[in-house]
């Protein structure tokens, strides 16, 4: 384990790093939460075959989480201000690339840097603010940090799709450069050399790192239906990956992950059900996004039919702290998990199998958006008040891994699901949003897809429902004791301080 690190005084105006650091956020989350209804024009305006749009999708997410606990560690041996400038200042010359992109995998590629550097400036940017800012107000920082993320989050769909509708795909990028430079900029000028300093000189766990990337993407290519092999062999691979990863990590001395923390049953419990529920949503969004742009809407229009979802984790997320105060976090997280398997059932039974009804679907949409936003909250802080003091920031940081790891799986889960059995036409036009061209077969195989994921996740959801039964019985709690993990919407992944 880490030896205890003298972490730097706050600095002055540490508000000015908030607003740079802000922007960064803006700028990852609106291209993160736009992207879902930029898919189908990416699809048409680059001819991309439905292996290719789901690289889109997935290269970024892949990325990302097998990036995150790599870069958090990296962060402790060589300091967080150059890891965290260069991850923004990264990000934004690979949205410029996105922009520019004029094929298919390029795109894909520049999708790729652009993991990189998310997964290098989110990593850093909790651990950033807990550095600069005092005691007394680290807890409204870090709740002003969450809720600027869920905002970028809330507009990204709306943004995207009006930048889409009026300039192509392109549109999303564009939209998104500014605030990374801004970001960049402000940054170079207000995050003080001496936050994260260089830590102890211990040994980075390459071996671990390899491994676990190794066994995140043999996963993924196990579930994506567009790899023209078996699945079996890949899902050996991530298998085998992922058993020598976790005998890596125990053997070390300085692992990447701290293993011991699954000895404890609530830690663990909270892990699981964090991965559940992670599964269990994120891709929703994804499913009717394609479904609405399929059914005629514009980009635009379905950047405002998939709001509820988010509009619903914000104010969910927002009345749970005083909910906390009058529940205790189980019976919160078990009612969280609930409205989450409600709303996908919901959402299953409203899918019209000629897609020309779409607005019906806006209340189950909020009820699946309310039930992530009351499950994150509690849960979280679960996981806070059993987990070692000293190995919180630890805990939080797997906490966010296996929550990137539910994005990604369900990313995967629900692109292949909505488009089994279909033919290559009925699959490219799922992909390009054009689905009034198939013939009525396909069309409606396409629909009870989308019914069987939104059902699967439904089961998921109530997977993850038994597991909080069992989280620990604590009775109300002051909404204060989750400072160190504000309410999270959507893929904000974050490692906080070591």
């Amino acid at each position: 384990m880490s030896e205890p690190r003298v972490l730097p005084a706050p600095v002055a105006r540490p508000w000015r790093v908030f607003a740079a650091a802000g922007a960064g956020v803006v700028a990852i989350f609106l291209n993160i939460s736009g992207l879902t209804v930029a898919l189908p024009t990416i699809t048409r305006e680059l001819d991309a075959s439905p292996a290719q749009s789901t690289a889109v999708v997935l290269a970024y997410m892949l990325v990302t989480t097998a990036l995150i606990l790599v870069f958090g560690r990296v962060a402790d041996l060589v300091g967080r201000r150059p890891l965290y400038l260069a991850g923004i200042g990264l990000f934004t010359a690979a949205t410029a690339l996105c922009a520019v992109a004029f094929s298919p995998w390029l795109l894909i590629a520049a999708r790729m840097l652009q993991g990189v550097g998310a997964a290098a400036f989110v990593t850093n940017n909790t651990a950033l603010l807990t550095d600069v800012f005092p005691a007394a107000q680290l807890g409204r920082a870090l709740g002003w940090n969450a809720t600027v993320a869920a905002l970028a989050q809330v507009i990204g769909p709306v943004v995207g799709g009006a930048a889409t509708a009026v300039a192509g795909w392109r549109g999303l990028f564009l939209v998104t450069l500014p605030f990374g430079l801004v970001a960049l900029v402000a940054s170079i000028f207000v995050v003080p050399r001496a936050a994260g300093q260089r830590g102890s000189g211990e040994r980075f766990d390459a071996l671990g790192a390899v491994l676990s990337t190794v066994a995140l993407a043999a996963a993924v290519v196990a579930l994506s239906p567009d790899v023209p092999v078996s699945p079996w062999p890949s899902a050996a691979v991530a298998a085998g990956a992922a058993a020598a990863f976790v005998v890596v990590q125990i053997r070390r001395t300085h692992p990447l992950v701290d293993v011991g923390l699954f000895r404890i049953r609530a830690v663990t419990l909270v892990l699981l059900a964090a991965l559940s529920n992670a599964v269990a949503t994120y891709a929703i969004v994804i499913m009717i996004s394609l479904y609405g742009q399929g059914g005629g809407l514009d980009p635009a229009q379905a950047g405002l039919l998939v709001v509820p979802v988010a509009l619903g984790t914000v104010v969910a997320a927002a009345a749970t702290g005083r909910l906390m105060r009058r529940f205790a976090p189980r019976a919160l997280a078990v009612t969280g998990m609930g409205l989450n398997a409600v709303g996908s059932v919901g959402v299953a039974l409203t899918l019209a199998d000629d897609a020309a009804t779409l607005w019906p679907l806006a209340p189950w949409l909020a009820v699946l958006g309310a039930g992530t936003g009351l499950f994150m909250t509690p849960s979280t802080s679960v996981l806070m008040l059993t987990a070692p003091a000293r190995r919180r920031g630890i805990a939080n940081g797997l906490r966010s891994t296996l929550q990137n790891v539910g994005y990604l799986f369900s990313a995967a889960l629900a692109l292949g699901v909505a488009t089994a059995g279909l033919d290559e036409q009925a699959r490219r036009a799922a992909f390009a949003g054009t689905l009034g061209g198939v013939d009525a077969a396909q069309l409606a195989a396409f629909v009870g897809n989308l019914r069987l994921a939104c059902l699967l996740f439904a089961a998921l959801s109530v997977l993850g429902l038994v597991v909080c039964l069992f989280f620990p019985r604590r009775g109300p709690m002051p909404a204060l004791v989750v400072a160190d993990a504000p309410p999270e919407t959507a893929a904000v992944a974050e490692t906080t301080v070591r």
